[in-house]
């Protein structure tokens, strides 16, 4: 049994196209995405039961947006419809030494004014194996923490392990505001996943000397921090992406992970050095492919690795989804990544 679920919000990006900035482009680009959509969809395309969870409005663009997970395997049985607005962000996307730039527009969107009683959060997680979100949903406001509330609630009550990419959006919220709301919200999270700026930002931990800017990782730094936040929330695993940013066209990607199992000292993955097609998304191709990689092996090691391939396809695809196979990841983890083409 792979019934997953995620709750969180789904958006219409709207893209410059190819590498034009904002004051160029007469066009955009539209397609849907949102951090716990994206994961859904990956999870569906590696074959579990996935269902996402959201409000939308009635109308076209609503509809549109449910159309686009549907179109990927995702149940939207439980997708409230209600409310005026679909979110949206705008995306131009950098190159070299400039970096991407993102623009919300996304105030009073369905989600935000979306209550628990609108799901029937028992009927969500009935046989439901995961449960996933980040932390951008309760950063929309209250109604979006009373609903994740409601849902942790129910997942927990349902048997389901629980995972959290921690997700600080500046844009969104303080760090404060972060904490203050993030940190009770742990005593439901099994599975913690982030970067080191989303621990120092949501839960107040910082990991030793790094300054990911110049492509320098203290890898002790990230082993202390993932203990510390274990023993302080009592988490299974924790697992830490660790990105060198050369240029906003080539970064370094891999991850650490530490658990229970078989990692009970925080061990690296192999590291892949990226040229990027695209990297919204990035974040959320780790979490589900660590999320899949939790379910489908008796490994913990071979789930990090499975996370970080399949994080690094993603890169090199075009919009918030990752749509690659299982097949897919195991032939770059085998191979190495060569590129090779296939015939």
């Amino acid at each position: 049994m792979n019934k997953t679920v995620t709750f969180g919000e789904i958006m219409l990006r709207l893209a410059t196209p190819g590498h034009l900035r904002f004051v160029q482009t007469d066009n955009y680009e539209a397609t849907y995405g949102g951090g716990e959509a994206n994961v859904a969809v990956a999870l569906a395309g590696f074959g579990c039961d996935s269902y996402f969870v959201t409000r939308l409005p009635g109308h076209e663009l609503g509809q549109a947006a449910v159309n686009t997970v549907r179109k990927f395997g995702v149940k939207t049985d439980f997708i409230a419809r209600g409310g005026n607005r679909v979110g949206i962000y705008f995306l131009e996307t950098g190159a070299s030494q400039r970096a991407s730039k993102v623009i919300y527009d996304r105030a009073d969107s369905a989600v935000t004014q979306m209550r628990p009683e609108m799901v029937d959060w028992d009927a969500v997680f009935k046989q439901a194996r995961w449960f996933h979100w980040t932390g951008i949903t309760p950063a929309l406001g209250e109604n979006a923490r009373d609903c994740l509330k409601t849902a942790c609630e129910a997942a927990r009550k349902a048997g389901a392990t629980i995972s959290c990419d921690l997700n600080f959006r500046k844009k969104l919220w303080t760090e404060k505001q972060a904490q203050d709301v993030m940190n009770p919200l742990m005593e439901y999270v099994d599975v913690c996943i982030a970067n080191e700026e989303d621990i120092e930002k949501s839960l107040g931990f910082k990991a030793g000397e790094t300054n990911v800017e110049s492509a320098e990782l203290d890898e002790s730094g990230y082993a202390e921090l993932a203990k510390s936040i274990r023993e302080k929330y009592g988490f299974k695993t924790v697992a830490i992406t660790l990105r060198e940013s050369f240029s906003a066209s080539r970064n370094g990607w891999s991850a650490m992970l530490h658990d229970d199992a078989e990692c009970k000292e925080p061990v690296r993955s192999t590291r892949y050095d990226i040229q990027i097609v695209d990297r919204v998304g990035g974040g959320d191709s780790f979490a589900s492919g660590l999320i899949y990689g939790l379910m489908a092996f008796d490994d913990s090691r071979k789930a990090l690795e499975f996370a970080v391939a399949a994080s690094c396809l993603k890169h090199s695809i075009a919009g918030d989804l990752n749509l690659v196979s299982p097949e897919e990841v195991l032939k770059l983890m085998e191979s190495g990544g060569s590129g090779r083409v296939e015939r």
